[in-house]
């Protein structure tokens, strides 16, 4: 059969990797076809029709200011389906993008559409479940909860479990020697503190210099920041200013294996520091600052902004959100983390318990299972 996948950033891009990788197994004869990154590419040997470093597009205002080319990556990527002609249309997160494409697709073809990560309806905007309902053939859920959810609403949904899971235990099963890690990237003897800016400049620029800030006050550490592939080095150079920390480039799991503790940027990042067992501190930045903190109080259906935080359903690291987003606050809970052992063990302790939440690997094994089903059916 014949697979289009939409992927508009480097989690989606390594969780559709997985994902092909599964579907080829089961169907030998498979074709594909892709909005994608290096990942998913290694995976098919097939250039991307549009690469993720040309889809990356965060916020309101750089939305606005970058509407030609997102104008002109949704034309490309109809053209490809139309010209690609698949048999299954499968959309990866990126929920501004693939909800649009499912709409368009579902007014004018009848190719089934598949979602693997789909929105978050269930924390805000959930009039959009009625748009997967009317859209997606079937939703293949990635958190224990969610299969009840988007059922109530009389959605197609298979649980299939979260790709994470796989990605972080079969990293575990063979993890690189710190020792090595620390040679490969030319790194000092002292600890690590891991950065974790996000993928997107605007995240980057936004969390970044917090970041470096506030760690770079335990003189006794040396600062890492984790780079992705599509965003080149003399980005991350300019954002320090000279500052001239290293950055590690696609080496995630092993920088944050590395680490004595992490500052995270809200997002799927979260939830694998915690499966790899590393000690963090979630922020998110936003330039409205106190007003972003009221809004989140207001639309969000949950009580938590990180994924580590709503799966467990309790405070498992601490979230510096919006005007809470402070150096000094930043410094504060990196001490606890470094210099208070109770702190720190309970922090990992809850990790142990999401462990045991998150339930067996196989992620993307199910999820190529429930497509292909539906599509003998």
């Amino acid at each position: 059969m014949k697979y289009f996948l939409i992927a508009g950033e480097p989690s989606g891009d390594a969780h559709a990797a997985a994902l092909l990788q599964a579907l080829k197994l089961n169907d030998p004869g498979a074709e594909f076809c892709f909005c994608g990154g290096d990942a998913m590419k290694a995976a098919t040997d097939v250039e991307p029709v549009i690469h993720i470093r040309e889809m990356a597009f965060m916020g309101f205002v750089t939305v606005l200011k970058n509407l030609p080319a997102i104008r002109r990556n949704f034309r490309v990527c109809k053209q490809a389906i139309a010209d690609f002609q698949p048999d299954a249309v499968i959309l990866i997160d990126y929920p501004g993008f693939n909800m649009r494409m499912a709409a368009y697709l579902r007014k004018t073809t009848l190719i089934p559409i598949f979602y693997f990560i789909p929105p978050a309806v269930w924390a805000w905007k959930s009039y959009r479940v009625n748009q997967i309902k009317r859209d997606i053939s079937k939703v293949l859920s990635i958190f224990p909860f969610e299969k009840d959810f988007f059922a109530s609403y009389n959605c197609e949904v298979d649980y299939v479990g979260h790709p994470s899971v796989d990605a972080t235990r079969n990293y575990l099963a063979s993890p690189l020697p710190i020792e090595e890690f620390r040679q490969r990237n030319s790194l000092t003897n002292k600890p690590v503190i891991a950065l974790l800016p996000g993928s997107r400049r605007q995240e980057i620029e936004s969390c970044l210099p917090k970041m470096i800030e506030a760690a770079r006050q335990f003189p006794d550490y040396q600062l890492v920041v984790s780079g992705v592939s599509s965003i080149p080095d003399s980005f991350y150079q300019q954002v320090m200013q000279g500052a001239g920390y290293p950055v590690v480039v696609a080496q995630t799991y092993q920088l944050v294996h590395a680490a004595e503790v992490a500052i995270v940027n809200s997002g799927t990042a979260t939830l694998e520091t915690a499966l790899l067992g590393t000690p963090q501190v979630v922020v998110y930045s936003s330039l409205q600052g106190r007003l972003s903190y009221l809004i989140k109080e207001l639309l969000l259906k949950v009580k938590y902004i990180a994924m580590v935080n709503i799966i467990s359903d309790k405070l498992v690291a601490k979230e510096l959100y919006a005007h809470f987003f402070t150096v000094d606050n930043l410094k504060n809970e990196l001490n606890q983390l470094l210099n208070n052992q109770e702190y720190r063990s309970r922090q990992l302790e809850c990790y142990s318990k999401l462990q045991t939440t998150m339930g067996e690997s196989g992620a993307a094994a199910r999820a190529a299972h429930s497509i292909l089903t539906f599509l003998k059916k």
